[in-house]
């Protein structure tokens, strides 16, 4: 189900480009960059997460499996909500708003579940569990706000809940999971490093999005903002732009490089920093001009295609592997793909910063964005639907 939200997607929002680029009239009720928005974050990154917290939860809190079955009246809420959803905001609100509900409430069906597993988990340290458990609600209150948006047809509502959901509810999940798993992936195939993963980095990490989430929420009710506030956005962004790339550093990046899954989750890892410094840099631009020039959308850009979506392909990937009975390794199609989401990446944030080449570059982002997530869907597609070759269940 998430690929096919991310492919579908994909392919509507290179449609859209195209069509724009041509000078097409397209009239959709809801800004095609806010549909955008939340197609492109909440559509399609939801479902991993359940794909992975159903699968992995239950071995970390020592519960039984949980069956795919079971899940299946909640997801399939949530997809009909979608497909009404997406209908709705190119011609009918009201369609959009009952759409949107009907997401929220399936993916509440599946956070509380979630929830109540580790509520019931039999082990003592359930810090990670517990966070991504957390944010997962808050993901639930995000869509419904979604819903009253659109229903309200109040865009810059739309715009607060947009936000609020990438750093209080996705960019949380995948820092609680990176905090758990790539120490110990790292660990597990370069023998000199250990699996160090104090809990402090993780509170900062957290602390680092919501600082985030709330002046992107400030900034969109109040502009400009005063320069002094605008020099402690730089203050806090700089020294934890820093950290996170150190931290990739002491997690072992240059050592992962030998090795392409795991230099591939550390090159994720990466971008996380990276964004926070295109961050600083362009509140250092705010606070020198007034509020006329910065970097525009390029550090939103690093954060999503390049933390967000590269984290998620090189872990689904990983997972997909080890779950679907074959060697955990990215071969040389995988490889290729994920160089190709890097110059996605790349693009889509130049495209950002270049006004001149704005379309053009952003053109080119889109098109390698879809050859890298059709592609990599289709191929784990398959493996989903076919035997594992160790002849496992599964």
């Amino acid at each position: 189900m998430g690929a096919v939200m991310l492919g579908t997607t994909a392919l509507w929002w290179a449609a859209l480009l195209l069509a724009r680029a041509l000078q097409w009239p397209l009239t959709p009720v809801v800004p095609a960059t806010l549909i955008h928005a939340v197609l492109m974050s909440l559509g399609y990154m939801p479902l991993f997460f359940i794909g992975f917290l159903y699968t992995a939860g239950p071995k970390w809190l020592r519960l039984p499996a949980v069956s795919a079955r079971s899940l299946l009246p909640a997801l399939t809420t949530l997809m009909t909500g979608w497909a009404l959803a997406w209908f709705g905001m190119h011609g009918q609100l009201q369609l959009a708003a009952l759409g949107m509900g009907l997401v929220a409430l399936g993916w509440t069906l599946l956070g509380l579940r979630f929830a109540c597993m580790v509520r019931c988990g039999r082990v003592s340290d359930k810090t990670h569990t517990s966070l991504a458990s957390a944010a997962c609600l808050v993901g639930a209150g995000v869509m419904f706000g979604l819903a009253v948006s659109l229903a309200l047809n109040s865009m810059p509502l739309l715009r607060t809940f947009i936000q609020m959901g990438i750093w209080w509810f996705l960019a949380p999940v995948f820092v609680v999971m990176a905090h758990r798993m790539v120490p110990f992936f790292s660990a597990s195939l370069i023998e000199i490093l250990d699996a160090w993963r104090p809990n402090w980095v993780l509170m900062v990490m957290l602390g680092a999005l919501l600082f985030e989430g709330l002046v992107s929420v400030v900034d969109l009710w109040w502009w400009p903002l005063p320069q002094a506030l605008r020099w402690l956005q730089v203050g806090v962004e700089a020294p934890l732009a820093l950290l996170m790339l150190g931290l990739a550093l002491r997690w072992g990046f240059i050592q992962s490089l030998k090795i392409r899954l795991l230099a591939m989750l550390h090159g994720g890892f990466v971008w996380f920093g990276i964004a926070l410094a295109l961050n600083a840099v362009s509140h250092a631009l705010m606070a020198t001009s007034g509020g006329t020039v910065s970097l525009g959308l390029a550090p939103l850009h690093a954060m999503t295609m390049g933390y967000l979506g590269c984290t998620m392909f090189a872990m689904v990937t990983r997972i997909s592997s080890g779950h679907g009975g074959r060697k955990e390794s990215a071969d040389n199609l995988v490889w290729w793909l994920y160089w190709v989401l890097q110059a996605a990446v790349v693009l889509r944030v130049s495209a950002a910063m270049a006004d001149a080449l704005s379309q053009d570059l952003t053109l080119a982002a889109v098109a390698a964005w879809c050859v890298v997530m059709l592609g990599w869907a289709v191929r784990y597609g398959f493996w989903f639907g076919t035997p594992r070759p160790d002849g496992r269940d599964g």
